[in-house]
């Protein structure tokens, strides 16, 4: 069994860095349905530390900053558009989200497609390249045999 805690909604978070982190933040809430959970912002005005909550999920994001953890992580810029994680979004509705990404300029890096394994989703990068997965398969909901 597992070691996490109990009593909490999610017990993975990805966290993430962005170059214009307040940006990010608005158009993860637009785009995505994102909700500012906590935003805590640096001397300089940067982000510090964001919690943006996702139904039962979240993800934690900052500005990138040249500091020990910071050092640590390269924005897909850096790496040639690559990814080395890509967050997958559980949602209600995968075309309503689709339209919204491509109306706000996300470059769509899979179509939209029904999946063999169940659902309807599709890939795609924010404005600062980062790979979000978006779809309607619920790994959680029940199957039949």
């Amino acid at each position: 069994m597992a070691d996490g805690p109990k009593d909490t909604c999610a017990t993975i978070i990805p966290g993430l860095r962005y170059r214009d982190a307040k940006s990010a933040i608005g158009w993860l809430c637009e785009v995505f349905g994102f909700a500012q959970h906590a935003v805590y912002e640096g001397a300089d005005g940067s982000v510090a530390h964001a919690e943006l909550s996702f139904g039962y999920g979240m993800v934690m994001l900052g500005s990138v900053v040249d500091n020990e953890y910071g050092r640590s992580i390269c924005q897909p810029a850096d790496i040639g558009g690559k990814e080395t994680q890509a967050p997958y979004l559980v949602v209600a509705d995968a075309d309503a989200v689709y339209s919204r990404a491509q109306a706000a300029g996300f470059e769509i890096a899979v179509d939209i497609k029904d999946e063999d394994y169940g659902g309807r989703g599709f890939s795609c990068r924010d404005p600062e390249g980062h790979l979000w997965n978006v779809g309607t398969y619920d790994p959680w909901a029940p199957r039949s045999s």
